[in-house]
């Protein structure tokens, strides 16, 4: 057997393609599944340490999948992580996508200030429109929907105010100058 390349390797039975060389942490991945095969009884010690010697020395990935693929937890990959294999348990949960409909009501609920109210109406409805999706999808934004809720009717009852106060000043007008 001739290697293409003296980094390449030898090939992997029956692909006749050199094999990706072996980093430390596969060679440690490898020395774990012989552990555990040791730790079950499925190798006896003279077996487990000769895999072992095999492993440290192995060059290649090819070689490595060789020395465990007759164990459970065998030459099936390994998934990696940026600081290598680490259990799900301590890994970070990830972050729940924010309602787009819950920030939308916030930045009405806030807008409701500067257009003198006009997105107080906006604000209500999307706000109880992103309430129903989160709680229905467990997304983020809870609090952005009850800010746009509560400025929102903020603004609603404002104005409601300010037209029965202008209903009740039309009202006594109008019965001010009839009389």
């Amino acid at each position: 057997m001739s290697y293409p390349t003296p980094w390449q390797g030898p090939p992997l039975p029956g692909s006749g393609v050199p094999s990706m060389l072996a980093s430390h942490a596969d060679r440690e991945r490898a020395v774990d599944v012989l552990r555990a095969g040791y730790g079950e009884g499925r190798l006896d010690h003279p077996e487990f340490e000769k895999r072992v010697a095999r492993a440290y020395s192995a060059r290649t990935v090819g070689e490595l999948s060789l020395l465990v693929a007759d164990l459970p937890q065998g030459p099936a990959p390994q998934p990696m992580t940026p600081h290598g294999p680490v259990p799900p348990v301590f890994l970070p949960h990830p972050q729940p996508r924010t309602n787009g409909k819950a920030l939308g009501s916030m930045v009405c609920g806030i807008l409701c200030l500067a257009t003198g109210g006009l997105t107080g109406i906006p604000a209500v409805i999307l706000g109880h429109m992103a309430q129903s999706e989160i709680r229905r999808t467990g997304e983020a934004g809870d609090g952005f929907a009850l800010t746009g809720l509560v400025l929102g009717w903020l603004s609603v009852v404002g104005w409601m105010a300010f037209l029965s106060l202008f209903a009740v000043l039309a009202v006594l007008a109008v019965m001010a100058g009839s009389s």
